[in-house]
């Protein structure tokens, strides 16, 4: 019996045992990879609050770059060596998803997209943006950043590689987008260094800074900056605008590159994380776009508005009254419609986030050729809050009415909430807390747009028909990013197709529709997640009746953190059955 008993015993250990086993060696890829991650990207490892390599940038040479696909392939084989099935829920949900992230990661791999290393959207030419991520507070912190600024023409020089491989292997960017980049790289261009990007952390030195210190350290920036920074741009602009330029290709479809079709059709799958076709989604953009356009209409009516919807429109982009004269007084517009939102938030969620977050200005250097607004996520130990960053770039062409779905979605509840809550699910290993699935991330934002009805601040029609055109901007997007990677449309045909069904203005339009050129598929996310979150709330208000509660269901959508749509509905559906057992 004794034996029996101790066999019978050590049976039920092993399975536990093999469990553990697989635990700590599935954790201890999640914590090596990371540290991967940031090792290679210290940029990365900067925005997430680690400041251990803020002496140095990502080493863009082809070997790192081998090197890095080489260890996501191994990363792969690893995963794939430990049973999955030993794993408890939370770890499975934990292996499917860093599995379906890596995946992507290879998959990729074949197009090499680092072959086009600059965007008008930020590259090398805009490096000293990275300013705004790093904390100057002590003489370590301007050391490392003169370390950086000494190793900027090394960086320069591997991206010119990178695109002299491109030119040669047919992987270019569209011209259309580039032409904007050669003013971006004249920037850079100074001929006194104080008014470089790369000097500003030197004009603003912490108080305890002796004259000896600042005097020394700006100095040596100046040096570096004339003697090493400026003539490493001028490389560059020679390079570019006599011969990069001239070979970027004239199309805009990404199905124009090599293996283009295949490469577009991943990048659908990537960002909006379904099987959707590109025909099919643009199916879906078609049906959104009627839909919301019947809803403008009666806005406009109620507005005693008597013209047409097109009318409509540029009354809306053109009335004085929709605009601040001054870009100082449109930021306090928008710190101003953060600190109306603020106190509704606890009407439609249970658990605030505790990281806090700020209202800036989008850098004067990319403003021109960037989106209305964007969102940059607190450091991951909470030592920097995250930041709503606003276009200040001609006031004029920034409506009041769009600025209060802008700021939903942006900061809170919508971006801020996202990624802030992420970060304090401490039991989830580094990877969950910070990864960011577009689909969830991007359709949470659009969802939370809508959150204003439920927190009772949609009370003006103007601010509605905001919330209808920020809603019809990203059904435009399913219609016209498909439109021209995948069915033959042209630039123009997209810019006319968005004037014609929302009243943004049209520096938005244009700079919306170069940005889908140049990162295609991406704007595919937004609505695709969005119409998903709906539907799962009203699976869930149908379910459970008056039971409901608004306010559990976007907690425990936040507390998923970022996963796959399908995962997230396989989630909350455990979800609302566990609430209809209750």
């Amino acid at each position: 019996m004794r034996f029996t008993a101790l066999l019978l015993l050590l049976l039920t250990l092993i399975p536990a045992a093999h469990a553990d086993d697989g635990h700590a060696a599935l954790h201890r890829l999640f914590a090596e990879e990371w540290e991967r991650g940031l090792r290679e990207s210290p940029e990365n490892a900067a925005y997430n609050g680690d400041m251990r390599f803020n002496d140095r940038w990502s080493d863009l040479s082809l070997k790192a770059i081998a090197d890095s696909e080489a260890a996501d392939r191994a990363a792969m084989a690893r995963l794939h060596a430990i049973d999955r099935k030993a794993l408890s829920a939370q770890d499975q949900l934990h292996y499917d998803t860093f599995e379906w992230l890596l995946n992507k990661d290879i998959e990729r791999q074949p197009f090499r997209e680092y072959l086009m290393p600059m965007t008008h959207q930020g590259g090398v030419q805009t490096a000293d943006g990275i300013t705004e991520l790093l904390a100057f507070s002590t003489e370590k912190d301007y050391r490392d950043w003169l370390a950086r600024m000494d190793a900027l023409p090394v960086l320069i020089e591997q991206t010119l590689a990178l695109m002299r491989e491109g030119v040669r292997s047919g992987r270019t960017p569209p011209k259309a987008i580039m032409t904007r980049v050669p003013a971006q790289i004249a920037a850079q261009l100074v001929t006194d260094p104080e008014k470089s990007g790369f000097f500003a952390p030197f004009k603003r030195y912490p108080e305890s800074f002796t004259d000896a210190q600042r005097a020394a350290l700006s100095k040596e920036a100046r040096t570096l900056i004339t003697g090493k920074i400026v003539p490493a741009y001028a490389r560059l602009g020679e390079y570019f605008n006599a011969e990069y330029l001239p070979a970027t290709r004239s199309s805009i479809a990404a199905t124009d590159l090599p293996d283009g079709k295949a490469y577009y059709d991943l990048l659908a799958r990537y960002y909006t994380t379904t099987a959707l076709s590109a025909d099919e989604i643009h199916g879906i953009g078609l049906k959104e776009v009627a839909r919301i356009r019947a809803r403008m209409e009666a806005v406009k009516a109620e507005t005693g508005f008597k013209g047409s919807l097109p009318e409509f429109f540029s009354f809306l982009r053109s009335d004085p009254r929709f605009f601040y004269t001054s870009p100082e007084a449109l930021l306090e517009g928008y710190q101003a419609m953060s600190k109306r939102i603020d106190p509704e938030l606890v009407k439609v969620f249970g658990v605030l986030p505790r990281l806090t977050y700020g209202v800036r200005a989008i850098p004067a250097s990319i403003a021109p050729d960037t989106t209305t607004a964007y969102y940059q996520g607190g450091a991951t130990d909470g030592t920097r809050p995250g930041y709503y960053y606003v276009n200040l770039y001609k006031p004029e062409v920034r409506p009041k009415w769009e600025m209060l779905p802008l700021s939903l979605h942006e900061a809170v509840p919508g971006h801020h909430f996202q990624f802030a809550r992420g970060m304090e699910l401490p039991e989830m290993p580094m990877f969950r807390r910070t990864a960011y699935f577009v689909a969830y991330g991007e359709g949470w934002g659009l969802y939370a747009e809508q959150l204003g009805y439920d927190m009772g601040l949609y009370d003006d029609p103007y601010d509605r028909m905001g919330q209808l055109t920020y809603e019809m901007w990203r059904a435009v997007r399913l219609v016209v990013d498909t439109g021209m990677h995948a069915k033959g449309w042209t630039r123009q045909q997209a810019i006319d197709y968005f004037k014609a069904n929302a009243p943004k203005t049209d520096q938005d339009i244009v700079n919306e529709i170069d940005r889908y050129i140049g990162t295609p598929g991406q704007a595919l996310a937004y609505k695709i997640g969005q119409l998903k979150i709906s539907e799962l709330r009203a699976r869930a208000q149908g379910r459970l009746g008056a039971r409901f509660n608004l306010r559990a269901f976007h907690d425990e959508v936040l507390g998923t953190g970022s996963v796959p749509l399908d995962t997230l509905e396989k989630h909350m559906d455990a979800w609302i059955a566990a609430q209809a057992a209750q």
